[in-house]
């Protein structure tokens, strides 16, 4: 009899996790239960649909006939409201009882909603889901001013998105400056300046007191120092909580996330799994996706018979906001005093580099206004290599000639492009090889791009540089 593996969670690290079983030999029977109704999407692009560079069918992960296709029951709009880890069931909210022999977590997590007064009212709505970015886009349609509470990632996105919409757009921050987890106090400085310049204004070590209403509608928010923010919408991106209910209900071990082994197995059940947002790997939950799917491809190897480890992941952070360019990776936050720090700032023209640099390794970098060496950095970074001696070439493209990473001619066949999907120029190349001979080519075969989008440039480019190896040397003796 075919092992039973239910998954509880249809999200980027759910879905991803079922298409990495069906494309290995062994042929389990696959159930994957989705609280939301619609298709898998990747949620990393939501702001590109906000924004209205992307419409909702653009970020699909899977055809909606794929799950018929491959043999996967889906029982997507099924929420799972318990877990029988004794009998090895779960029951959905409509009283069906379906068994596993191994049961996986991915539950994801749910949007921070403030405990304060008025949040309640139409027009405020926290942004998570699809769903979400549909019901802010109709309320944009009818207005003029919008909050957006909360300066991390997603605010800032939703905002530059609502921006692009022709909205007056306020973030309240409550950090001392934006995106405090990822950036210095000084980068913050320069990236507040920069999305000002495209429309956005910032408040930062703001406090939200409540939000204000007339006849049920969000009519502002009101901050601790007495100011009134008039809003006609108020979006909420005010962090992310994992949703590990179901785990502790089940008798689970608990931290922030459902805490696992590195073989992503509870510490307490063997037969029961996590990955993804809800899962706590050696006391950190990542809540980025390149890790979520790195954790679905290890966990895939395992449910059919590998031995990998899950030994942590290293996260890049990448902000997605039409006119603005930012990665950062690692420690930023450190000083002259506790690294080698070398840094560059040009505030008026928006741009700040910054690369902490350990014992001759990279342990952090910072890159705002101007990227073209984000991919060196993650390359330094993920394999811990040394650094050049030149570091001025780590911050500025072109200035030393003997990295091999900075044009597609120097840049070893090993290096990866895309950190989402762990794909390396040489599966690139190989795709080219076997015919594919644009982004969509790439993206169909490898995955590559399809995550935060943040690689797009550099596939391109070595697209292009292919195309030249293909006119002048027929043999492709440029091999690296």
């Amino acid at each position: 009899m075919k092992k039973r593996i239910v998954v509880v969670g249809n999200g980027m690290a759910g879905s991803r996790l079922v298409s990495e079983l069906r494309a290995r030999d062994e042929e389990p029977r696959i159930t994957v239960f989705g609280a939301e109704a619609a298709q898998p999407y990747n949620r990393v692009l939501l702001s590109n649909v906000l924004a209205g560079i992307a419409a909702p069918g653009d970020i699909g992960l899977t055809d909606p006939g794929w799950y018929a296709a491959n043999d996967v029951d889906a029982r997507l709009g099924e929420e799972v409201v318990a877990i029988d880890r004794q009998r090895k069931t779960v029951t959905s909210a409509d009283g069906t009882v379906t068994p596993y022999d191994t049961l996986v977590l991915a539950t994801g997590s749910a949007p921070v909603v403030p405990p304060l007064p008025g949040l309640d009212a139409d027009g405020v709505v926290a942004f998570r889901t699809l769903d979400d970015c549909r019901d802010i886009m109709g309320l944009a349609d009818d207005a003029e001013s919008a909050v957006v509470v909360g300066g991390g990632l997603l605010g800032l996105e939703a905002a530059r998105g609502l921006a692009g919409r022709g909205l007056r757009v306020t973030v309240v921050h409550l950090g001392g400056h934006l995106m405090e987890r990822q950036l210095d106090a000084e980068a913050g400085g320069v990236l507040q300046r920069t999305i000002g310049d495209l429309g956005v204004r910032t408040l930062v070590g703001a406090r939200l007191t409540g939000a204000r209403a007339e006849d049920g509608r969000v009519t502002g928010v009101e901050l601790d120092d007495g100011t009134v923010l008039p809003a006609d919408l108020v979006v909420l991106a005010c962090g992310i909580r994992p949703e590990t209910g179901l785990a502790r209900a089940a008798g689970l071990t608990v931290g922030r996330g459902v805490v696992v082994d590195d073989r992503l197995r509870s510490v307490d059940d063997p037969d029961v799994h996590a990955i993804g947002e809800c899962a706590q790997h050696q006391g950190t939950v990542y809540g980025l996706v390149a890790p979520a799917w790195e954790q679905a491809r290890i966990l895939a190897d395992l449910l059919t018979g590998g031995d990998a480890r899950y030994e942590g992941s290293r996260q890049v952070t990448r902000l997605k906001a039409a006119g603005i360019e930012l990665a950062a990776m690692g420690e930023t936050a450190l000083g002259d005093d506790e690294a080698e720090v070398v840094r560059f700032a040009d505030p008026t023209r928006g741009t700040y580099k910054k690369v902490v640099i350990r014992d001759d390794r990279l342990i952090g970098a910072i890159l705002i206004g101007e990227t073209t060496t984000a991919g060196l950095l993650t390359q330094l970074y993920d394999r811990a290599a040394p650094v050049p001696s030149d570091r001025l070439g780590l911050l500025f493209h072109g200035l030393n000639p003997v990295t091999p990473a900075e044009t597609p001619v120097r840049m070893p066949d090993a290096a990866t492009i895309c950190a989402c999907n762990n794909v390396s120029k040489g599966r690139i190349r190989a795709c080219w090889e076997a015919g594919g001979r644009d982004v969509a080519d790439v993206a169909a075969e490898t995955r590559a791009t399809t995550g935060c989008g943040g690689c797009r440039d550099t596939v391109e480019g070595i697209l292009e540089w292919l195309g030249t190896q293909e006119v002048t040397s027929p043999t492709r003796s440029g091999r690296t």
